[in-house]
């Protein structure tokens, strides 16, 4: 079948009644949770992962979906309003959209915004669409030693991307290695750091990893540095964009798109970079009016940004389900919630799970229907919401995160391994470490322990068996760029710097 027709039959399944309730719960949900200060996608779809649990699996990742793009959307909430973006990537969001709202424009920056994301999303879910048959068809040749090079890409690419140093980001991954070492050892059956607990011979569920080190970890930090005083919330009418917001807005929504999704789609491409590049594009590409608006609140500034922020959330599912490939925080959650079900994605998953896989992805479209449509029209009704005072906020969100965790198996231990990874979670902000490499390196780590030892095997020991495969040898080399780039620009900062200072010191009298 084309992948037009299994496009179609995902949208017979997912425009079902019980599907459609699903995706609406979804994407209230994300945007009620996501809207709130300080929670940013991966946090809110986190939070929400052990409710997705009681309901049959194509309908809960229909309802997954929803949350997700829920959650990417409430982060320009708080961005514009609260000038707290939820996540690195809403920062350049909230450089043009909080100064918008300080002026009076909140109502044009939240539509360019819900509208961005709706142009952004539709055509980047369309790309998904055409691209993850192609690559599902050069995937299916993988062999053991080019699923470990994948692993080891992913583990670099998100160690050196998403922290400020490559030595947190592998310490972060070390974390995560350990974590995912607890259990019995596949081959040979020998309990592994289980400390003696017969509940941790299965190993630690992905969802107490996640619940605990992105909800629990950062309610605890935040919770740790209130202010007293209220946040400021500039008020907002009916969102809506005049003629001449609608003629400088669509052109950066395109723009953005086409930036973001390629960002995406790469390992550790993430949507910090897009983001960045889009705001410069526009900033460089303005004339007249929305020159001299640069830097006071131009809407360009935020259409741009928050369109290439969407696209790139739907370019990360593109390794994600056809690779089994987490390129973002959100990702490795989404990969969690997977794995609760027992599905791997990769290429196994688009020939044994149609149903879901295309399910899904023609709710992404439904998604983003249903959040233009709620959003618009509810601006002013999560406005209010940013009102909650922070410590009711942050002990809610301690005790929903206790009664999703236990209600998966109904355990006190179970509880206390998620205090633990909460206060983990703490310590690693506090200190610096990034988390999402520690969860990706918890949920990779076992299959590519796995997968090393199968390559291996066939072998018969030889180590250079690892790199045979040209597809290994071209991701290992990747895996290196991964860990350079860093210093590289570090190094080019630095000579820039120099010479910059030499440039002056010469100019001086």
């Amino acid at each position: 079948m084309t992948s037009f027709q299994l496009l179609l039959d995902g949208f017979a399944a997912a425009l079902t009644p019980v599907n459609l309730l699903y995706a609406l719960i979804g994407v209230t949900l994300g945007t009620l949770v996501g809207v709130l200060p300080g929670i940013g996608p991966a946090m809110t779809v986190a939070l929400l992962l052990p409710i997705t649990f009681t309901v049959p699996p194509t309908s809960a990742f229909i309802m997954f979906a929803g949350i997700y793009y829920g959650g990417m959307y409430g982060g320009s909430t708080t961005s514009i309003l609260l000038n707290t973006p939820g996540e690195s990537s809403s920062m350049i969001t909230a450089l043009e959209g909080n100064k918008m709202a300080r002026r009076g424009r909140a109502a044009q920056a939240l539509a360019t915004a819900a509208i961005g994301s709706f142009v952004a999303g539709t055509i980047a879910t369309a790309l998904l669409v055409v691209a993850a048959p192609a690559v599902v068809a050069f995937a299916i040749s993988f062999g053991p030693e080019d699923y470990f090079a994948l692993a080891i890409l992913a583990f670099t690419a998100v160690s050196s991307v998403l922290s400020r140093s490559i030595v947190r980001g592998l310490a972060s991954l070390g974390l995560g290695l350990v974590i995912g070492l607890i259990g019995i050892d596949q081959q040979t059956g020998q309990a592994r750091l289980t400390l003696g607990i017969p509940q941790l011979l299965d190993g630690i569920d992905v969802v107490i990893v996640a619940v605990g080190l992105f909800a629990l970890g950062e309610a605890l930090y935040v919770a740790s540095r209130l202010r007293h005083a209220p946040p400021e919330v500039v008020p907002v009418g009916r969102a809506w964009m005049g003629r001449s917001d609608w003629r400088r807005s669509w052109l950066p929504w395109l723009r953005g798109t086409a930036l973001g999704f390629p960002f995406g789609a790469l390992p550790g491409g993430g949507a910090e970079i897009p983001t960045f590049l889009s705001y410069a594009a526009e900033k460089r590409l303005a004339k007249g009016v929305a020159k001299e608006e640069y830097g006071k609140g131009a809407i360009e500034g935020v259409a741009g940004p928050e369109a290439a922020n969407n696209a790139s959330a739907a370019g990360t599912l593109v390794p994600l389900l056809t690779l089994g490939l987490p390129t973002s925080a959100t990702a490795a959650i989404m990969l969690a919630a997977f794995q609760q079900y027992g599905l791997q994605p990769g290429p196994q998953l688009f020939d044994h799970n149609p149903a879901l896989v295309w399910g899904m992805i023609a709710s992404l479209f439904v998604g983003n229907v249903m959040l233009l449509v709620l959003n618009l029209p509810l601006a002013p009704l999560w406005a209010r919401i940013l009102r909650i005072p922070r410590p009711y906020l942050y002990a809610g969100i301690v005790l929903f995160a206790a009664l999703g965790v236990y209600a998966l198996n109904a355990t006190i231990v179970d509880l206390f391994v998620l205090y633990v990874l909460g206060l983990l979670g703490y310590a690693m902000r506090r200190f610096g470490l990034p988390v999402a490499p520690a969860v990706i390196g918890m949920i990779l780590g076992p299959m590519a322990e796995i997968q090393l030892r199968r390559a291996l095997a066939i072998g018969a020991g030889d180590v250079t068996v690892l790199i045979r495969s040209p597809v290994a040898v071209a991701l290992l080399l990747l895996s290196v760029l991964a860990l350079l780039t860093p210093l590289f620009r570090t190094w080019y900062a630095r000579r820039a710097r120099n010479r910059t200072d030499a440039d002056t010191t010469s100019a001086r009298p």
